[in-house]
């Protein structure tokens, strides 16, 4: 497996050990809600971050550290990152998710947009910041994991 480590400024909003992005716009009330596509991916992680999230080093997948995501792990193992983590059973393989988010009720909820099934929510969150859209597409896997993450806009609601 060959990395390549491009030379780019330290900066505090730049995640320095994960193939992480944030959707530009954050959010710190109302409802929203995105599409990802995942089809053909063996590894990726979706859902929320809290503007404060620690952007250096080891990130820990957990609603306390600031993200409510699930992610799929080794081609088909599909977790939720509560603590402990959840494994999920999945029907089938997502090849849509749908990230819906509900500020005032403290709720992320996840769906199988094509199924038109529930994967999982986040209940009794306490949000106290901005929220911004979470992509981690992991890395290439010699090959395996090249398709990308494909981000669907829909108008988010109030």
């Amino acid at each position: 497996m060959v990395t390549t480590l491009h030379n780019r400024p330290d900066n505090p909003k730049r995640f320095d050990r994960h193939n992480v992005v944030l959707g530009k716009d954050g959010f710190s009330s109302g409802r929203f809600y995105y599409e990802v596509k995942v089809k053909g991916k063996t590894r990726w992680t979706l859902g929320v971050a809290r503007e404060s999230i620690d952007r250096k080093g080891k990130i820990t997948l957990s609603p306390e550290d600031g993200l409510c995501v699930v992610y799929l792990r080794d081609v088909n193992v599909y977790k939720a990152s509560t603590s402990p983590h959840v494994l999920l059973s999945l029907r089938e393989m997502p090849q849509k998710v749908g990230v819906f988010v509900d500020y005032e009720e403290g709720q992320v909820s996840f769906y199988d947009v094509e199924a038109r099934s529930h994967i999982y929510s986040f209940t009794d969150c306490n949000f106290t910041e901005k929220l911004y859209p979470y992509f981690n597409p992991s890395g290439n896997a010699g090959g395996k994991n090249s398709a990308p993450l494909i981000i669907s806009p829909v108008n988010h609601t109030h």
